[in-house]
This record gives C-alpha cells, structure tokens and sequence, in this order.
C-alpha cells in the first residue's frame, strides 16, 4: 500500500467518521473531531507495523489527519452560530489545510519518485541527459564512515579473487511482481552449486530492507525468486550471495517503479 493511498484514504476516513458521529447527539462536535481524527491514525500506525515508513511520512499523517478534524469542527462551529456569511476565518483555515494537503502530497511524490521527466530536465538541466531527481539518501561522514570504505574495499577485494561470474536477470521486468533468475559461475564456466542467496530491497538511506527475499536453487548454479515490490518509486536491490555462512558476492542496483 502506498503513502498516498494511506494518506488520502485516511482523510476519507476522518469525514466519513465525522458525518457518522453526528447521528449521535450525545457526541458534542468536539468529540467527534477527535475520534475521527484519531481513528484512522490508530489504524494507520497498526497498518505500518513492522514496516516503518519514515518519522517523516508518519509526521505527515499526523498532521494531516489531525489538521482535517480540526477543519471539520471549525466549519460545525460557524455553522451553529451563524447562519449568514462565512466569516474569513473558517475560509483561511480551510484554505490553509487543503494547501498543506497538496504541499505533502507534492514533497511525498517528489520524495520516492523524483520530478517528472520534462520537468527535472527543464528545470535542472542535463544536456539532454537523463536527470535522477528522487532522494538518493545520505551518507554519515567520520570514523564509522571511513570503516564502512575501507570493510567495501576488503569485500570487493576477496570477490575478485574467488572470481565468481554472476549473471542476474528479471530484475528490469515492469510491473510490482517480477520473476527472478540469478545464474553462478566459478573463473572457468562451471556452475556453482550450494550458494545461499537472497535479494534485499530497500528505500535509498533506509537503514534497514524493505523486502528480503530468499533466492532457492533450480539447477546446478541456477537460483530462483519472485518479488514483489512494496510501492512506486525508487529502490535500492542488493544481491548477497554466500557459501558456508560467508559473504562470497554482493552488488546492489536500482530500480524505478511507476
């Protein structure tokens, strides 16, 4: 499911549950902003269990599906108090949260899939070029950072001394579900068998895989998997592939999702 469905979907959720809470009189028009407000948060928060999306995008349906309630009962107050015209007050609020709405929406789409082609060249530049827009992630500097370059530099050290030639094809398929073929190959040609691999897909600066997916053996040197990726956007695929418990290959690639 992604972010904007759960982030439109949601302020469809708090009117419904607010037209709803009317039917009851009990309910003064400030409760009911708060549970339709707060609702469809609690729903949102179980529906991201075990794949956190970000402080960032979580902010965003806070803020959103709070600020909608908040409207709502603006927009009740005026209307029992007043049966003239709309003071400008209720109209600016309302102004206010729709902008903030498209604004999130905006940042959000930028965020995981980048600008729009004509308008990334456009506005960028590019000399004709393809130019990448979305969010590449971040890279922490200091100690830790100058350990992780030189640990890279070790790994791709021993890779090329075991000389593995592997060849993984189905990952440019369009569509969210895409067949897997990793084929493994020893310095002279011939298949190598008892690999463990598996395929970590993963948001560029997210620190932990948004999808691990384990690869099982077809044939001799032929390992296979179907992936499904999460949501549109930008990801980062990284094969591992390891032979008696240790990392003997790894290359990470990326892939574009409409």
């Amino acid at each position: 499911m992604t972010t904007m469905t759960t982030l439109f979907g949601g302020l469809a959720a708090v009117l419904v549950l607010y037209v709803v809470g009317g039917w009851f009189r009990a309910l003064s028009p400030a409760l009911r902003a708060l549970l339709a407000g707060l609702v469809p948060l609690l729903g949102y928060f179980v529906l991201i269990i075990g794949r956190w999306p970000g402080l960032d995008v979580a902010a965003i349906h806070i803020s959103v599906f709070l600020a909608a309630a908040l409207v709502l009962f603006a927009w009740t107050q005026f209307r029992q108090r007043s049966a003239g015209r709309m003071h400008w007050a209720p109209k600016l609020l309302t102004a206010f949260f729709v902008g903030l709405v498209f604004l999130n929406a905006t940042l959000l789409y930028i965020a995981t899939n980048g600008l729009p082609g004509p308008v990334a060249s456009w506005w960028l530049g590019g000399d004709g070029k393809p130019v990448y827009s979305g969010f590449s992630g971040v890279v922490s500097h200091g100690q830790a950072a100058a350990k992780a370059v030189s640990s890279e530099l070790s790994e791709a050290h021993r890779e090329s001394l075991i000389g593995w030639q592997v060849e993984l094809n189905g990952l440019d398929r369009e569509g969210p579900t895409r067949a897997l073929e990793v084929r493994v190959r020893d310095r002279t040609g011939l298949p190598v068998e008892r690999v463990q691999g598996e395929l970590r897909v993963s948001r560029p600066g997210a620190p932990t895989p948004a999808v691990t997916l384990p690869l099982s053996a077809a044939e001799a040197g032929v390992y296979i998997g179907s992936l499904t990726l999460p949501g549109g956007g930008r990801w980062l695929a990284e094969l591992r592939l390891s032979e008696g418990g240790k990392l003997r290959y790894h290359s990470t690639q990326e892939l574009v999702m409409p």
